[in-house]
């Protein structure tokens, strides 16, 4: 893999990289993030040896990180780009080329998804001008609730685009069924569950497309990127498009007249023979990756089963650690016929009248113990979402509940059981205050 880095470099870049990704936590003293980057010095080999090919951009890295992350998931291609976010507006946005026919989701139409989760989930079609259409969530899986999702479904609804919880799967016989009963689109996000399991298949592959992010908090990094996960072949051109400007030309980069008729096609109202690489096929945008990130990410991918067992590691302890404490918290549960790829593991305070979440919190954070909420919580309490058009199906209670009384403490693989013993022992303390 490394072409550009012999061994004299590598031993005067040796000390300098150890001295800056080998410092280590020590409960009490340090605090300890709810999430990390584990790198080592190969990670940034890689990504020396990719900038010194003075190539920058997209390159030989991130196709061959393409190849080895579709392969790793078990998706037919894949197509990295800058961020999770993207890959999730890349993703989105490919099911409204007009390719599709029919099929195209078109302004107004309704996707369904839950009302706690991430922004960058449902902005997407928020901001193409579709309608949300939320569900709530199941406790203690924290995924959607699929009883309640054929009740959502209108005629107007032509996809659903969900994230698998906190590295979760959600119950996908049921909701890959409902797709293909009902004709719909499904989006898997998968960015915090990159390794997850479902019935010995991983998720990624089972949507007819998926999305990763590879920010540093995540389960492999390449600093800021992400990708998307191509699994039916019809939408490939479409999110490639999108990912590169719109335009119709699908050559790689620094490749020319891929398919031989470069100067040959009529397409719009352009005249005969206009370069075809700068056709434009869809309205998009330009969200590829240096080859440096691809270097990076590429090398870790090589770790990721490491990291992910490391991640089911910790979350076990942390569940046995908590099991006496469960008077007091709903601990989480893995959906049936799954094996969670876990990014935290999360606590529901049961009365809050005897715990106050905000009060914990605090503590915890007063104690050099991080914690995060489960992100946007009830989403369509958000300010940002308070007055778009929306519809929410039935009670929302257990969003409302997560809202106010959850959160969820790190697992990431930077963590040992010293890291986890210390946490329990301070919330022990602070319920015994």
């Amino acid at each position: 893999m490394l072409k550009n880095i012999n061994q004299t470099l590598k031993e005067t870049l040796k000390p300098i990289i150890e001295g800056n990704i080998s410092k280590q936590i020590v409960p009490g003293k340090d605090y300890i993030s709810v999430t990390g980057k584990v790198i080592d010095q190969d990670d940034i080999l890689a990504g020396v040896d990719a900038t010194l090919d003075a190539w920058l951009t997209t390159g030989r890295y991130a196709k061959e990180f393409e190849s080895s992350l579709a392969k790793y998931i078990g998706a037919k291609t894949s197509l990295l780009v800058n961020s999770g976010s993207s890959a999730n507006l890349v993703a989105f946005y490919a099911l409204t080329s007009p390719s599709l026919g029919s099929r195209a989701i078109k302004k107004g139409d309704e996707v369904i998804t839950v009302a706690a989760g991430f922004p960058t989930t449902i902005n997407p079609l928020i901001q193409f001008g579709c309608i949300p259409v939320f569900v709530d969530i199941d406790i203690p899986t924290y995924n959607i609730d699929v009883s309640k999702i054929e009740e959502a479904i209108s005629p107007k609804t032509k996809a659903i685009m969900i994230a698998h919880a906190l590295g979760n799967p959600f119950n996908l016989d049921v909701i890959t069924a409902i797709a293909k009963k009902y004709n719909l689109w499904l989006i898997e996000d998968d960015c915090d569950s990159l390794g997850a399991t479902y019935r010995d298949k991983k998720t990624g592959s089972f949507g007819d497309l998926a999305t990763l992010s590879f920010y540093p908090a995540h389960h492999i990094t390449m600093g800021e990127g992400g990708a998307v996960l191509v699994n039916n072949r019809r939408l490939q051109t479409a999110a490639l498009s999108f990912r590169d400007w719109g335009r119709d030309c699908y050559c790689e980069t620094g490749c020319d007249n891929t398919c031989n008729k470069r100067f040959e096609w009529k397409l719009g109202d352009l005249p005969q023979g206009y370069d075809h690489k700068y056709i434009y096929s869809h309205i998009g945008f330009n969200l590829k990756v240096t080859d440096t990130q691809a270097a990076i990410g590429l090398s870790q991918l090589s770790k990721a089963d490491t990291f992910v067992a490391k991640r089911r590691e910790n979350h076990k302890l942390l569940y046995n650690l908590f099991k006496p404490l469960e008077e007091y918290f709903i601990l989480p549960e893995a959906t049936e016929n799954s094996n969670p790829s876990w990014f935290g593991f999360m606590l529901t305070i049961r009365d809050p009248k005897r715990i106050n979440r905000n009060n914990l919190v605090e503590y915890l954070e007063n104690n050099k113990i991080g914690t995060r909420l489960f992100f946007g919580g009830n989403m369509t309490k958000q300010p940002a979402y308070i007055n778009i058009d929306k519809r929410i199906v039935g009670s929302i209670d257990n969003s409302e509940k997560v809202m106010n009384d959850s959160f969820w403490i790190g697992v990431w693989p930077g963590l040992n059981k010293n890291h986890l013993n210390y946490i329990v022992s301070q919330i022990e303390k602070f319920i015994r205050i």
